[in-house]
């Protein structure tokens, strides 16, 4: 889970509370933060509240939108009009929740949306380059890779987004979820063993690094 709040006890409370219903949760304070880390495609569910330094939540909402972004967005707001609520729904948003609001309701929506959205299965093609998320399987041109599961993810998260160099620290929260659970060096680590998996099968320029960005796949893909 992604939460957007700038609030710290709402922040807080959402990463504990969260927690201890089993779920992973990362939570930023910024909505220029929020759009980043929800526009990698590498959550299950965003809590965005409305009211953020920045960009606010409708315009997080709206760029995630206009990216192609589907990942379900729950919006807290503090606002209980119904044209509020309205211009969320219609700016993509899943579900809406009104400041003070029941942590159990908040779980409850959440799990709707994580039952109605279900895994994102579907397989991505780039070119010569197929995965597929349902089985975890690579082929390059016909010819099957056989990557790790953190391999796999690191390719994964750079098919999402063809078009745009990840960070070290975008693939981090992608990969291995943020928060400090692993250090930037360990992209590098698992970026080097992907490339060798891909070198062996003809595609060692698939995966590209733009010097001072970060990685994008090539022109190939």
């Amino acid at each position: 889970m992604l939460v957007v709040d700038d609030e710290p006890g709402v922040r807080d409370a959402l990463t504990r509370g969260l927690g201890a219903e089993g779920m992973e949760v990362h939570a930023v304070a910024h909505g220029d933060e929020g759009l980043r880390e929800a526009a990698t495609g590498a959550y299950d569910a965003v809590v965005l509240d409305i009211m953020l330094p920045g960009l606010s939540g409708y315009r997080v909402l709206e760029a995630l939108r206009a990216e192609a972004v589907t990942t379900p967005v729950l919006l807290l707001s503090a606002k209980d009009g119904e044209v509020d609520q309205a211009d969320g729904l219609d700016l993509g948003a899943d579900g809406y929740l009104v400041k003070p609001f029941s942590f159990v309701v908040l779980v409850a929506q959440l799990r709707a949306l994580l039952r109605r959205s279900g895994p994102a299965t579907a397989r991505i093609v780039r070119g010569a380059l197929s995965l597929d998320p349902a089985t975890r399987s690579v082929s390059w041109d016909g010819r099957e890779v056989e990557l790790s599961a953190r391999e796999f993810d690191v390719l994964h998260a750079l098919a999402l987004r063809p078009d745009a160099a990840l960070t070290k620290d975008e693939l981090l929260t992608a990969v291995w979820g943020g928060g400090g659970s692993a250090s930037r060096n360990v992209v590098e680590v698992y970026v080097g063993y992907l490339r060798r998996k891909l070198a062996a099968v003809g595609a060692g320029d698939l995966v590209r690094t733009e010097r001072g960005r970060g990685y994008r796949l090539g022109a190939g893909a």
